[in-house]
């Protein structure tokens, strides 16, 4: 996101270039699920961090929606607390809050309910006369999937769409999941892409809006070092690891319908799996970008049959164990979970892609709950010099890009240790966003929020990627929770996972990063 200093901050350097741009159009921002936490803890925090960047017109206006019955002072209170606790940007200012709130407005109501729309298209009205917001309209969906599709035939039976081609605008927001499978995703966009052009919706995956995703792009192509070894004939494989230390804490009815495959998979790991092998696209523009990210889903192997996915999946469940020195609960006694549930907590898959890029070049990606600490990387491992000049220490060079927590990209290369031998030790070249750009580097939703607005969809996900992105990984549910699927392997809170995962690249002569 383009990046504007606080008034009272020292202009860093290294930011030269990238301040603001022009701000976008005047509009209002509803978000539906005002009374729930992603509101409290992103939403309103990176609306109004975007407000006080500058980032926002001065013609915006914020309109919550939730069955929480309270008026609008009370809304605006609440609010203010969730900026005060939440916001990355400490503590409130007071002059740029008072404009912010003078633009909320609170509609409490049923979305099954007729009369909550009739209410809220007045508060919109009332926002296009004192705010001078022009009819322009972004609806942020922070609601569970069920509500999607009702509230798209809500918005739209009260006129609240207006035409794709129309001078003003209308654009939807959806959260993730989108649809449980494939046949519910692609029931889902139908029902959606009858109330709306494809061109209005904007589902929403928040590691998208993570810099160092986005850096992904701009170390691949605008660097001539790196592309051309970026192929079959230098990599030796690919390790993308999405780790958690958390568990299911008091999600575990969610967690029980969706699983580790759905709640990471579908969508934040097989985002990073396209953004690691898509070609160049021909422009950077939205369709350009993402007509590449459908190509790498689409050349990846299908697991054909029960026997390739026991061969190239391995599911986990984690048990009683200790994590930083504290003794944590199993799985089967969270809140919530049903006894002698199934669903796993761990997964990790072996995915082939069959192009002349990465033609015979094993990914392999894991994600789990309960280990050993939180840590999302991508690690490109660089095959063996064919001669070791040095004996054993002739160790392959390794490219991590750290997305969180510290994000940076460190190279492992060989060094010579000072003396007079020849003693080659790895070291490791590392790059810091912190250092480099300081430490007010933006919240994925802040950059996320603005494209919407704004009406870039490079980083949303289209129709066509969601379901090549479900028809995978339908096929490894349509195995994992049949029947006869087998129980997920136990590994103890703490670890990276069942020794099975480790069998998985051991099989190939391989072995997890150490982390």
């Amino acid at each position: 996101m383009p990046y504007a200093p606080e008034h009272d901050e020292v202009p860093n350097p290294l930011r030269v270039g990238l301040r603001a741009d022009t701000a976008p159009e005047p509009c209002v921002c509803v978000v539906f699920g005002a009374s729930g936490d992603l509101a409290h803890r992103k939403l309103l925090p990176a609306l109004y961090n975007l407000t006080l960047g500058a980032h926002l017109p001065a013609a915006f206006g914020v309109v919550g929606v939730s069955k929480t019955e309270m008026d609008g002072k009370a809304f605006i209170a609440d609010m203010r607390d969730a900026v005060g606790k939440f916001s990355r940007t400490k503590p409130i200012r007071e002059e740029t809050w008072s404009d912010f709130a003078d633009g909320m407005r609170y509609v409490a109501g049923s979305f099954d309910d007729p009369s909550t729309f009739t209410k809220l298209k007045s508060a919109l009205d009332d926002l296009d006369k004192t705010r001078a917001t022009r009819g322009n309209r972004l609806f942020y969906f922070a609601t569970p999937p069920s509500t999607f599709g009702i509230l798209v035939q809500q918005l739209e039976a009260a006129g609240l769409i207006s035409d794709p081609n129309a001078p003003t605008f209308t654009r939807v927001v959806i959260e993730k999941p989108f649809g449980r499978d494939l046949t519910s995703a692609r029931a889902l966009n139908k029902l959606v892409l009858e109330c709306l052009d494809e061109r209005q919706i904007f589902r929403i995956d928040h590691y998208l809006g993570k810099e160092t995703v986005q850096n992904l792009l701009t170390f691949r192509f605008a660097n001539s070092i790196f592309e051309p070894i970026w192929n079959r004939k230098y990599v030796n494989h690919v390790q993308i690891t999405a780790g958690e230390e958390l568990g299911v804490e008091l999600r575990g009815k969610y967690y029980e319908e969706a699983g580790i495959v759905r709640d990471m998979i579908q969508n934040h790991v097989l985002q990073l799996v396209t953004l690691t092998a898509m070609e160049p696209p021909v422009a950077f523009d939205a369709d350009a970008l993402r007509d590449e990210k459908i190509k790498v889903l689409r050349a990846i192997h299908p697991m054909d049959g029960p026997d390739m996915v026991r061969e190239r999946v391995v599911l986990g469940q984690y048990t009683a164990g200790s994590l930083g020195g504290t003794d944590v609960p199993g799985y089967q006694t969270e809140p919530d979970i049903a006894k002698g549930s199934r669903t796993p907590t761990y997964v990790a898959l072996k995915l082939m892609i069959d192009n002349w890029r990465w033609q015979g070049v094993p990914f392999y990606v894991r994600s789990g709950k309960r280990m050993p600490k939180r840590a999302t990387e991508i690690a490109v491992h660089f095959d063996a010099l064919p001669h070791g000049l040095f004996g054993a220490a002739n160790t392959p060079n390794v490219l991590v890009i750290r997305v969180q927590p510290e994000e940076g990209i460190a190279l492992r290369f060989a060094a010579k240790v000072p003396g007079e031998r020849y003693r080659p030790r790895t070291v490791s070249m590392d790059f810091r966003y912190g250092t480099a750009f300081g430490n007010s580097s933006p919240e994925a939703y802040e950059r996320l929020l603005l494209d919407a607005i704004r009406g870039d969809q490079s980083l949303f996900t289209r129709k066509d990627e969601v379901e090549a992105a479900w028809k995978l990984v339908d096929s490894v549910l349509k195995v994992t929770e049949a029947p006869d699927g087998g129980a997920p392997f136990s590994y103890p809170a703490g670890t990276w996972g069942p020794n099975e995962a480790d069998r998985l690249l051991a099989r190939d002569g391989r072995a997890w990063r150490r982390l």
